[in-house]
């Protein structure tokens, strides 16, 4: 008998798809798009983990998290100011709408 692997089709967020509040998925978006923008700054200034441990005056294992995308448990205000720290920028976009 073949074991059967239970299968789940998402809905199109997977944030949404776990019963997140809209709250709590807005602030993961965001999390995740900032830890984004961290990787990227890392990748254009060419820093190594150690550099990267230097900059933000974190201990090693505080850093392999944060490069292996380990960020549940850190804050939307840490990652933005790591973010800062590296030489990114963060930037959120905004649809201007008129209100009535």
């Amino acid at each position: 008998m073949k074991n059967k692997k239970a299968s789940y089709t998402s809905k199109g967020n997977v944030l949404n798809d776990l019963g997140l509040s809209s709250e709590r998925t807005a602030v993961e978006r965001l999390k995740f798009e900032v830890h984004c923008k961290i990787l990227e700054a890392i990748k254009k200034n060419k820093l190594s983990p150690r550099d990267v441990e230097k900059i933000l005056d974190k201990p090693q294992p505080r850093v392999s998290e944060l490069l292996n995308g380990k960020i549940a448990k850190m804050t939307l205000d840490k990652l933005v100011s790591y973010l800062d720290q590296l030489g990114g920028e963060p930037q959120l976009k905004c649809k201007l709408t008129k209100i009535a």
